[in-house]
């Protein structure tokens, strides 16, 4: 039940009149406020995402010291459930909940009691002042924005009471660390301790500091008051240094969301300019992930607090994060993003699926005037490969949230006889497309390999090899010498082995070849369900039998090894045969001693063929498991299989294709414009490359020519 508002005082002295006689400088009125919260209270106040059930304020005059009635109002939540320690240091129950006011009616009863006692003890502006900043930055603000709510200007700054005890006393405990009780404790103050009203008791006690504190020495109290930002702002990420203290990372986003829902899902913490990251994958779409970086490092802890909190039916989950990512995602160093990015305090729009010959006048023309495009021509950003080729994408900028939205109206609208799309977009996101596009070419320079290939896996039984399982699909080569240790060190040279899957993708599996049966042992028992990247990683011990019936398509479990499914019985000898010991140019033993520089040989010196594996004869599959090896070239294909051919396979080929014996490479993934030269030059690195471009089989249809580019080529 509120109480009624105070009535006027006597006739006596007049204390607006007192107050301004007062020489004694000082803030306005202060209200002094405290809610709660169906669930957690205290430092995790809001970090539950529960809704407010409680409000007690009482108005301070701090020059004349005079104090307004004190008010109390439940509010009505939608979830009528009370924690257990709410219930217990409430006393409150979930019938008496549900009589109570909605949170906008009980907003609108604060601002109409706060207005009649500030005007009784004196009028001016007035501010609020809190324990801490959990209330309106965790709890108030987000609530609001959930229901969609518009707060009243006073909830944008608040004191909090915490600092200003803290400045006129450093040294007795960090201000995080304070609490209503133990400031009072720290200045001798006498609390009543026979009330029992929630949220009463806390009132009176906070009344009673900020007096203490305004009698004290010190003049510099409730001069700054905090600050909460209306509205995110957006722009380029400036700095070249990020302090990683202010970073997080938000992961399960929707993938239609932008950087205006992001800075809604942390209402009430001050979001830095243009911090908001949308992260995009490989394919430059939006993988739901963003980083955000706040004003300080107070904000990024209250942002960890709202993990697994809501945006719709979704939960995010929140993470640290550091500034060195911030900075890949949101930095850039193109002068045509700067210039397309210095226009400020403009919505950004994304425009995907352009066809490749539209020009400035094609899009303007697209988004018609009823949505001008800022500055016309200059408001257009085309994002182009680094050869000039155009990739149909672009941005637009817009004045305003208006034009914006009329323009999103064209969404899937058809420019020729193709359809747009368009989203929001951000600063961030235009400097990561740019940089994907400026620094992937369109077939990348392989440097020599360290041996040549193929690399020899002697046959045995001998179990010196250790199979890793559960790897996470992100992992690297780094990745496993790290998670190996000490045990990195007795690996053999080119003795790691990353399995992949039929569709070139890691499947979780990797071999490493060890120096002994014992070394391998120790690696299997030092690191066996060691975690890495937060999942555990079984390391046993193996074979290299074993290891080649894997690595060739075979499967291996607990019943025993499965034969590869290229084992045709048109095709297959009497017994299978595993990777073979093939010689190689250089000894290992010379390897080991020279750079990677001197072990090039000056020519291809071929050897006599060996069938190693089986495979249909039209070679328009394979079916082993595709390998990586370490060391390998930073950009290497992920498809090696450097294989020499069988005989039966020679047999079915065309005479025209396939004169001689020689190593097959299948290559995925071949962009459908890459022409002849750009193949051969991914092999020159490797004194590979064939004399002419009959050993460039296309893979699929035997009728195309090769000048239509199929997107699979063998190379033989």
């Amino acid at each position: 039940m509120t109480p009624p508002p105070p009535q006027p005082p006597p006739s006596g002295p007049n204390p607006a009149a007192d107050s301004a006689a007062d020489p004694r400088p000082g803030p306005g009125p202060l209200v002094v406020l405290f809610g709660a919260t169906a669930g957690a209270l205290g430092q995790d106040l809001g970090s539950d995402e529960t809704d407010l059930i409680l409000l007690v304020w009482q108005v301070v005059e701090p020059r004349s010291r005079q104090v307004g009635t004190l008010h109390k109002s439940l509010v009505r939540a939608e979830a009528a459930a009370l924690s257990p320690q709410c219930r217990e240091a409430s006393g409150l129950s979930a019938d008496s909940l549900a009589r109570a006011e909605p949170l906008d009616k009980v907003l609108q009863q604060f601002s109409q009691l706060v207005s009649g006692d500030v005007a009784l003890l004196g009028g001016g502006p007035y501010m609020l002042c809190t324990d801490g900043q959990q209330l309106l930055r965790q709890v108030l603000h987000p609530e609001a924005s959930r229901k969609n709510l518009v707060l009243p200007d006073t909830f944008f700054s608040f004191y909090d009471l915490r600092r200003e005890f803290h400045v006129q006393h450093p040294s007795t405990r960090p201000a995080r660390d304070l609490t209503v009780a133990t400031m009072a404790q720290d200045l001798g103050l006498e609390t009543d301790a026979t009330e029992d009203d929630f949220g009463v008791w806390e009132v009176k006690t906070m009344v009673a500091v900020i007096l203490h504190l305004l009698d004290g020495p010190s003049g510099q109290l409730f001069l700054k008051p905090e600050v909460v930002k209306q509205k995110y702002e957006t722009g380029p990420c400036k700095a070249d240094v990020v302090d990683s203290e202010t970073v997080v990372r938000a992961r399960g986003l929707p993938w239609q969301s932008s950087d205006q829902d992001v800075a809604r899902f942390f209402k009430g913490l001050n979001i830095a300019r243009g911090g908001v990251a949308l992260c995009l994958n490989a394919q430059g779409r939006r993988n739901g992930e963003a980083l955000i970086r706040f004003v300080d490092s107070e904000q990024r802890d209250l942002a960890l607090q709202r993990h697994k909190h809501h945006m719709g039916v979704r939960y995010i989950e929140v993470y640290k994060a550091t500034g060195e990512e911030f900075v890949k995602i949101a930095g850039g160093t193109s002068l045509e993003v700067a210039r397309f990015l210095s226009r400020e305090d403009q919505v950004i729009l994304r425009l995907r699926g352009l066809p490749f010959s539209a020009g400035p006048a094609d899009v303007l023309g697209f988004l018609g005037p009823e949505c001008p495009v800022t500055g016309g021509a200059d408001g257009l950003l085309f994002v182009r490969h680094p050869d000039g080729r155009p990739t149909g994408d672009a941005f637009a900028l817009f004045a305003c949230e208006e034009l914006a939205q009329a323009a999103l109206r064209r969404h899937k609208g058809t420019l020729g006889k193709r359809y747009i799309e368009l989203f929001r977009s951000t600063a961030a996101e235009v400097q990561q497309v740019l940089n994907r596009y400026a620094s992937s070419p369109l077939l990348p320079t392989l440097t020599a390999p360290l041996l040549p290939i193929p690399f020899p896996l002697a046959a045995g039984t001998g179990r010196d090899c250790v199979r890793l399982r559960g790897l996470p699909y992100t992992a690297t080569i780094e990745d496993i010498l790290s998670f190996l240790g000490e045990a990195a060190a007795d690996i053999r040279p080119h003795g790691v082995h990353m399995v992949l899957n039929q569709q070139g993708r890691p499947s979780g599996d990797a071999f490493i070849q060890m120096t002994s049966a014992e070394r391998a042992l120790a690696a299997a028992q030092r690191c066996h369900k060691k975690a890495m990247k937060e999942r555990y990683v079984e390391v046993v011990p193996c074979s290299t039998e074993e290891m080649s019936h894997v690595l060739m398509g075979g499967t291996l479990g607990r019943s025993g090894m499965s034969p590869p499914p290229c084992k045709l019985p048109c095709l297959s000898p009497p017994t299978y045969a595993t990777f073979q010991a093939t010689p190689t140019l250089i000894p290992t033993e010379t390897a080991a001693l020279y750079p990677s520089s001197a072990l090039l040989p000056a020519a291809r010196v071929p050897a006599a063929p060996t069938p190693v594996a089986y495979y249909p004869g039209p070679a328009t599959q394979l079916y082993m498991n595709y390998t990586a090896y370490y060391p390998s070239p930073p950009v290497s294909p992920t498809t090696v299989g450097y294989l020499t051919t069988p005989p039966a396979a020679l047999a079915s080929a065309p005479t025209s294709v396939l004169s001689q014996p020689g190593a097959l490479v299948r290559m995925q993934g071949v962009p459908y414009t890459a022409g002849m030269k750009d193949l051969l030059s991914i092999f020159q690195a490797y004194q590979l490359a064939p004399d002419d471009y009959t050993s460039l089989v296309p893979v699929g249809d035997p009728p195309r020519t090769v000048l239509q580019a199929p997107k699979e080529w063998v190379c033989l």
